[in-house]
This record gives C-alpha cells, structure tokens and sequence, in this order.
C-alpha cells in the first residue's frame, strides 16, 4: 500500500469515527443525538386525536403575566391514560430500524429557524411570552415550510444531509428503547401539556436516549404521507407517495394527558400555531 493510500484510508476511518460520534452540533446550534439499530412493537394502541379541537386557532388567553408552565393536572387523569395505552386495539406488528441517524435533540427553535430562513412564523413570539421566545420552539409551520427550511439548511452545510423523520424513525428515538407506552409519572416529568403556551424547550426531563418533547410543547412533523391503514387492518400497507395530509407525532402543550402517548398516529392539517418538528441528520 503506497503512502496516498494510507493517507486516505486513514482519512476514512476518522471520517467513519466522527460520523458515530454520540451527539453532534452543527453550525447553527442545533444539536443531534445518535439513534443506534433496533426494533419495536407498533399499532399496539392507538388513540382518537380530536383533529378540529383547537387546531388553527391560538389560545383564548395566550399570556405574558407569568412563565408558560403546563397546569397542575390530578393524579386520576395520569393513571387513566396509563390504563388506557394498556388497551391493546390490535396485537402490533414489529418494525426493525436498520441504520444508525442523529435525530435533533430538541424541537427546532424559532432562534434556529431564524438563522437559516431569515423570518420567524411563529404566533409564540416575544409580546406572547413572559420569556425568551426565541428559545421556544417555532411553530406556524406547515409541512411545505418544513421541507423549505430543509432544502435551504442542506444548502448551506453541504457536509451533511438533514430531512424530517420518518414515522418509526420518530416513534422509535422518542420511546427510547420501551416496548410499552409512557406511564402516567413519565407524562408529569417530561411532557409540556395543559398549558397555555409552548415552553422553552428542555425545561422537562429527557427520556432515556436524551431527548426532550417528544411529548407536548408542539406536534412534531415526520416525513411520511398518512395512511389510515398502517395501523389498522392492513398493517403491512407502505404510506402513499402523495397526499394532502402528513402524519404529526407527540402532542402539543395544551395537551390532554388521556392522549399523551408516543404511538399516536394523526394526520396533519396545514400550518398552526402548536405545530413543529425537529430534525434528522443521516449518519454517514
């Protein structure tokens, strides 16, 4: 082997390194966690989500008096959800992820989105909120603006190629290794719902692979068109290629905890102000 050849095998393997490291931080602040291969149990519960509750409309009483912080719910409704995803509505089905990912650790904030977009859609704007909005994560955010922003981060960092997730991508970092649902003490710790605005994110605890909201502050964009039958009764049907609708994941900050679960499956209207996403970056 010549010394070219040395230079550049050894190039890759630094490269290889660098890609797997734990946790990343691009240039525009925003920090990835690495997803390893596993499997999941899905289609296990799957609960109702009120689509035309509340969706597009803000708040009644979006205040600046005091620091959004989810209200104090009573101790029944967080064992009622538990009892409830214990509730199987069919046997499941098992999803393996094949290849590693970095998946943002935080939903993407509206700080962030300004970096790269120049504009802020966001209804939880400063005025809206008693602190930094700009650490709230942005919202007001269709899945067209989602891809917008995407093709102009991967324009901008041509080292690395960023998406949305898909929806086992999503649902598999956010359950973080559990084959059951959240349970009712887990929803208290680290989910921002029955509030009246979005939350800085990471005010609540990470889950068990370090990411934080995947339950509550906004709904989370995913990649994937949605089908009504991938969890139904045909399991084994793939998303459609084309559709209006687009599947939106977590729940957002004025949540009911009966619906707070990582295995919801709703589809997505339009652009609305408890709407938002968090990224993938691959993993070379």
């Amino acid at each position: 082997m010549n010394r070219i050849s040395l230079v550049l095998a050894g190039f890759c393997f630094v490269t290889s390194l660098y890609a797997q490291e734990p946790t990343y931080t691009n240039q525009q602040g925003i920090e990835f966690i690495l997803i390893k291969p596993g499997s999941m149990v899905v289609g296990k519960f799957q609960p109702t989500i009120n689509r035309s509750a509340g969706f597009g409309r803000p708040p009644a009483q979006a205040t600046t008096s005091a620091a959004p912080r989810p209200s104090p719910l009573p101790e029944s409704d967080y064992k009622l959800a538990e009892e409830l995803a214990k509730k199987d509505a069919m046997p499941g089905f098992t999803v393996t992820i094949s290849k590693p990912y970095y998946i943002g650790k935080f939903e993407l904030t509206q700080e962030q989105w300004k970096k790269v977009m120049g504009t802020n859609p966001s209804y939880f704007q400063s005025g809206k909120v008693s602190d930094n909005a700009d650490l709230h994560p942005v919202e007001r955010v269709s899945w067209p603006d989602a891809q917008a922003f995407i093709k102009k981060l991967n324009a901008l960092d041509k080292r690395h190629k960023y998406r949305l997730p898909t929806e086992f991508e999503w649902e598999y970092a956010a359950r973080a290794g559990a084959q059951d649902d959240i349970s009712w003490s887990d929803i208290r710790a680290s989910a921002v719902i029955a509030a009246k605005t979005t939350s800085p994110v990471g005010t609540k605890k990470p889950n068990a692979w370090g990411l934080y909201d995947t339950l509550g502050n906004v709904w989370e964009w995913v990649q994937d068109v949605y089908n009504e039958k991938i969890f139904a009764d045909d399991p084994s049907t793939p998303s459609p290629k084309s559709g209006k609708e687009h599947v939106l994941k977590g729940a957002p900050f004025y949540g009911d905890v009966k619906n707070a679960t990582y295995m919801t499956h709703a589809a997505g209207p339009g652009s609305q102000y408890d709407v938002g996403f968090r990224l993938v970056m691959e993993a070379n």
